[in-house]
């Protein structure tokens, strides 16, 4: 596991500080105590990234549960009470996982994949534009279109010229600056550039900066725009950041309803997740889905008796994981480690980091994932793919991303109807023959009911007077609903002077008298009957 120890600590050092805001954000999102983003961050990294069969996912806590925690713990009565409903959601994932449920993951279409990184990009760069000047009224990994600040995505940022913060903007660009020249110039130079990352240069120089600039009134950055970490006195009020859950509570029915709830969005968000970071992975590894709901149940139960937030497998910092060369699960759990390392040994150091610097990195992330390249790509892919990966887009900005995802998938499936619609057959229209007009009709492998709509319209638009070829060898399966429509025309082409010869691997019949005699007498192996 450690022979790509180059690759994947470097990597796991830009995880750490894409991950370290966003737990704490996700926690001040929650209505949770902030040091429980941190634990599930750690958990998520150490215990889950050891037990996952993924080897570039990295899991923590996922803002697409922040409204349903938030809620949560208002109904429950207690933080303590909420905790029940996370381990009782990390034993339902286990029972998903034995279940072999993971296979879900699979019945997403590619478009829709893809549709949900470029999204989740976009997101991340519009929701780190007012951070990245100094706006922090939002709290960092927040990704729903309207905001619990009162505003939405858009007039956020329409609004930053108000709250501008100098000292924020600058450090922010010096930092912006400083990644991208590190990835495209000196990281092609020489391979301690590729070793040691640029934004890990970038936060150090943030660190330098509001050092340097503290005593300065119009370039200092204040407390409320840099990292905000939990600093405990001592051993004692380190641990008394831990919470317990409240057992008692386990006879409480909404307790069982919140469980189902987060294991249910939880598994769904992982396994949309690997599906993307398999996409993502240049080496192409494929990732065991019931394994990854195993490890993500005993994740959520050990975040939950300790008290951390739940946990899902997330597309920012497996991402971020990917783009920065992780090679194995290496990285993610050295990223769990140095969450913990830092946060017990450096909080002092952690807080004088700049948002607007870590802002900048994640804007570098965004970029990555939704580069206009796609959307040219995806258009050239006809409209069939095109069209369901712009409703994942515009579903996940516009609302938040399970409601994109279904956006999509929804969009998806019409697209599937249209297509079955329109290749039930292939009609061929030949010359005129004895004054006949000879009309060829294949129909495809598999006909089902929904392909009625396409075949009737075909066979009441005939001509009088028509000659019609019906090529049923290439039919494997041919629903009864088809069946009937087809045994019904043979009363309107009697009426019509329309001639009918059927071509099977039986051979030819010409003018059937009944179809669903033919079908009855059909041997199974040329034809499934429904």
């Amino acid at each position: 596991m450690f022979k790509n120890i180059k690759n994947d600590l470097p990597a796991s050092i830009v995880v750490f500080f894409v991950a370290l805001p966003l737990c704490l954000g996700i926690a001040l999102a929650s209505g949770a105590p902030l040091f429980s983003g941190v634990i599930a961050g750690i958990i998520g990294g150490v215990i889950v990234g050891s037990l996952s069969g993924s080897k570039l996912g990295v899991s923590g806590p996922a803002a697409g549960l922040a409204a349903i925690v938030l809620t949560a713990i208002g109904t429950l009565g207690s933080y303590e009470n909420f905790l029940v409903a996370v381990v009782l959601a990390g034993i339902i994932q286990l029972i998903f996982g034995v279940l072999k449920a993971g296979v879900i993951g699979y019945y997403f279409p590619s478009s829709v994949i893809k549709g949900m990184l470029t999204g989740i990009g976009i997101i991340i760069i519009l929701k780190q534009i007012p951070h990245f000047f100094g706006y922090d009224a939002e709290p960092e990994g927040a990704d729903a279109f309207l905001e619990t600040s009162g505003e939405n995505t858009f007039s956020s940022i329409f609004n930053i010229f108000d709250h501008l913060i100098l000292g924020s903007v600058v450090i922010g660009l010096l930092g912006l600056a400083v990644i991208l020249f590190w990835d495209t110039v000196l990281a092609k130079k020489a391979k301690f550039f590729t070793v040691i990352q640029g934004p890990l240069i970038a936060v150090v120089l943030g660190i330098i900066y509001h050092l340097l600039t503290s005593s300065n009134e119009t370039l200092a950055i204040s407390a409320s725009h840099l990292v905000s970490v939990p600093i405990p006195d001592d051993i004692d009020s380190f641990l008394g950041q831990f919470s317990f859950p409240n057992f008692g509570a386990i006879t409480n029915p909404e307790v069982w309803v919140v469980a189902f709830t987060i294991a249910l969005v939880a598994s769904l968000e992982t396994l949309l997740s690997v599906e993307a970071c398999d996409k993502l992975d240049p080496d192409k590894n494929v990732t065991p889905t019931n394994r990854e709901l195993l490890a993500q149940g005993a994740g959520n139960i050990v975040s939950g008796l300790v008290g951390g937030l739940p946990i899902t497998q997330v597309i920012v910092r497996s991402s971020a994981n990917v783009q920065s060369g992780g090679k194995t699960k290496l990285s993610t759990i050295i990223h769990g480690f140095l969450l913990l390392i830092s946060v017990i040994l450096i909080p002092t150091l952690l807080n004088k980091i700049p948002l607007s610097v870590l802002a900048a990195i994640l804007l570098v992330v965004g970029y990555k994932l939704a580069k206009p390249a796609l959307f040219k790509q995806m258009y050239k892919l006809g409209w069939k793919q095109f069209v369901p990966f712009i409703a994942t887009v515009v579903g996940i900005v516009f609302t938040d991303l399970l409601v994109g995802i279904g956006l999509g998938l929804a969009v998806g499936i019409v697209v599937i109807l249209l297509k079955s619609y329109q290749n039930s057959h292939f009609l061929h229209i030949e010359d005129k023959s004895n004054g006949k007009h000879k009309i060829k009709m294949t129909l495809a492998e598999e006909v089902t009911f929904f392909n009625k709509g396409a075949i009737l319209k075909e066979l009441d638009s005939l001509p009088r007077d028509t000659y019609l070829e019906i090529n049923l060898i290439k039919t494997r399966y041919l629903d009864n609903d088809i069946i009937e429509i087809l045994e019904d025309f043979l009363f309107k082409a009697k009426e019509r002077n329309i001639e009918i010869k059927l071509i099977s691997k039986r051979g030819t019949v010409e003018n059937p008298a009944s179809f669903i005699h033919f079908f009855n007498d059909r041997p199974k192996s040329n034809l499934s009957l429904s």
